[in-house]
């Protein structure tokens, strides 16, 4: 059985960083693709950063291309999402997520539909 359990969330004032962390227990980590997405209160779940099983490809949604930057440590079974210059936009629960273990990447992964184990997420709360 595939968890996820995000951890790193908080209360910051904009301009600051956070780092949030996801460690994967079961499966092979290193086989699965990775992402981030996040809910604010009232909207949809919305993609934020995706990684392929090998690193290689890397997605961001526009909004915070330039200043999240997504990674994942196969020794650890943990995927990170570093979070700099944080805007009171970017308040929402953060989500992280994993395929199956396709072995795939393509566009694909920005999509909620790909992944099939979700963490309980953390929330992230910028302050003006």
């Amino acid at each position: 059985q595939v968890q996820l359990a995000e951890s790193g969330g908080g209360l910051v004032q904009a301009g600051a960083s956070l780092r949030l962390s996801c460690e994967v227990s079961g499966g092979t980590f290193s086989n699965y693709a990775l992402a981030w997405f996040r809910q604010a209160s009232g909207a949809e779940r919305e993609f934020v950063a995706a990684t392929s099983w090998s690193g290689g490809t890397i997605y961001y949604a526009d909004s915070v291309k330039g200043r999240f930057t997504i990674s994942k440590d196969n020794a650890k079974n943990t995927v990170y999402l570093e979070m700099n210059n944080l805007k009171p936009e970017d308040t929402a629960v953060y989500y992280c997520a994993a395929d199956g273990g396709r072995l795939t990447a393509g566009d694909w992964l920005k999509l909620r539909v790909h992944y099939d184990h979700w963490g309980q997420g953390t929330q992230v709360a910028v302050s003006s």
